[in-house]
């Protein structure tokens, strides 16, 4: 009988492990969400000052501002769809190399390690989640068929 206790308290610890690392990687993909769609979507979509100012200091204007604001809130909101968590991370890890160029060259470098910073736990849940990616083209090629 001690023997059994014994072979599965491994087992337990392992899945209460997984268990809390399932939990505090879904925190941080809501924690994401919420910083991506109110934190940096909203300025660029409600046309705050601030959000007008940068975007003119770059040259691209009010379309590329609502446009990266919408890809924004895209994101954030697919960080919350399970089968679109992994794809949404990539993606937005690939506005933050953008964002990245333009804090370097526009800003020249101020801020520049926000977006660098965000990749990290982005590029974290794109990994962990991408067993959701070969799920996602099933029902593509099923849908486009």
């Amino acid at each position: 009988m001690s023997q059994t206790i014994a072979s599965t308290a491994p087992a337990a610890s392992a899945s209460a492990r997984g268990r809390r690392a399932r939990i505090a990687l879904r925190a941080l993909q809501v924690l994401l969400a919420l910083f991506y769609g109110i934190a940096s979507a909203l300025p660029k979509l409600i046309a705050h000052p601030t959000a007008v100012e940068s975007f003119d200091r770059i040259g691209w204007g009010s379309g590329a501002m609502y446009t990266i604001g919408a890809l924004e809130l895209a994101g954030a909101v697919a960080l919350l769809v399970p089968l679109l968590q992994s794809v949404a991370a990539t993606a937005l890890s690939g506005l933050m190399v953008g964002a990245f160029i333009v804090q370097l060259t526009v800003f020249h470098g101020q801020n520049a390690a926000t977006p660098l910073i965000l990749i990290i736990p982005l590029a974290l849940i794109a990994w962990a989640r991408r067993g959701q990616n070969g799920e996602l083209l099933r029902l593509l090629r099923r849908w486009a068929s």
